[in-house]
């Protein structure tokens, strides 16, 4: 069983290089800082490095500012097994798994259907709701005791990547773990308020003008939304927009997938294609065709090339799926 061969590395091991994805969201960053506590009471060492900040709303949790930079000079420390959570590929992690260079273990935790089980330990659990969950898990496995802090984390991670258990990956065991989690006296109310009614002012009208731009394929069936490089131009926004449009694309009736086409700022004709399903389309197996992966009803790739065709790539693909 693969979260044996978890618990049997953790107490191999002193030292962890702990990491996630690029552009880390609220299971990315809960999950990591609830397992940095968790290998702390094991009396262990760890070091959480991002290839990219912390995002905005998120500064309320506790020990955020243990998420150190790589730009920061991180690759210093010296570890003896680099941990990746919540990631299906190791090129996910952006440039961290580099430092990995005297291919130490890696453990890789994991709740991606994709997951291409790059870990010399996997645990990867498609069924499970978050990779927080999965941490929880861990948590009992070796009978360790949560504390508020590690809870708020993992209650974050549990409640972003539901959809504030709302979406199909919420199980009766996400709701038990999320019910031990609230008795640490976690403020419900202001974590939701936190990630999703925290909008800057100056941000709403380059929403709005994300928003105005929504175009609907097959009787209405599939939204489409896509940031351009030029929309950023006189005013950069703190909030991850692309969130906010998949949210509201999957409000609409009738909608059954949304897709957001986002340009790179940084590369040269490169597109980063994000794909949400109501359930009856799986757009992991729709992303996988492309390079990429994720969930059933979440995933996403990125593809090379013209914003314009490659649209109209991925649209035709999905309208196939109808």
């Amino acid at each position: 069983m693969s979260l044996i061969k978890i618990c049997a590395t953790l107490k191999k091991h002193k030292n962890f290089l702990i990491t996630s994805h690029v552009s880390p969201e609220g299971d990315a960053l809960g999950s990591q800082l609830g397992f940095y506590a968790l290998i702390k009471k094991l009396g262990k060492n760890g070091l959480i490095v991002s290839d990219d900040k912390l995002p905005y709303g998120y500064d309320f949790l506790p020990g955020n500012k243990l998420i150190r930079r790589l730009e920061n000079k991180a690759w210093k420390i010296k570890f003896d097994c680099l941990v990746v959570l919540d990631c299906a590929d190791l090129c996910r992690t952006g440039e961290v798994y580099k430092l990995n260079k005297n291919n130490l273990p890696v453990l890789n935790i994991d709740h991606h259907i994709s997951n291409r089980f790059f870990g010399d330990v996997n645990w990867v659990d498609p069924k499970a709701s978050s990779c927080s969950e999965m941490i929880y898990r861990l948590y009992k496995r070796l009978g360790l005791a949560l504390d508020k802090d590690a809870a708020l984390a993992l209650y974050t991670g549990l409640m972003t990547d539901t959809g504030s258990f709302r979406y199909s990956n919420t199980s009766s065991f996400t709701h038990q773990a999320a019910a031990e989690l609230l008795t640490f006296g976690i403020n419900v109310a202001q974590v939701y308020r936190y990630t999703y009614e925290n909008i800057p002012a100056k941000d709403v009208k380059l929403l709005l003008k994300l928003l105005s731009g929504i175009k609907f394929f097959v009787q209405g069936k599939i939204a489409v939304f896509q940031i351009n490089k030029n929309l950023y131009k006189s005013n950069k926004p703190v909030i991850d927009l692309a969130d906010f449009a998949l949210s509201f694309g999957r409000s609409i009736k009738g909608v059954e997938v949304v897709v957001l086409f986002k340009e790179n700022v940084r590369l040269f004709k490169s597109v980063r294609v994000n794909l949400r399903s109501q359930g009856k389309v799986d757009v992991n197996k729709i992303a996988k065709f492309f390079g990429g992966g994720g969930h059933k009803t979440a995933a996403g790739c990125s593809l090379s090339g013209e914003l314009s065709k490659i649209k109209e790539k991925v649209v035709a693909k999905i309208s196939q799926a109808f």
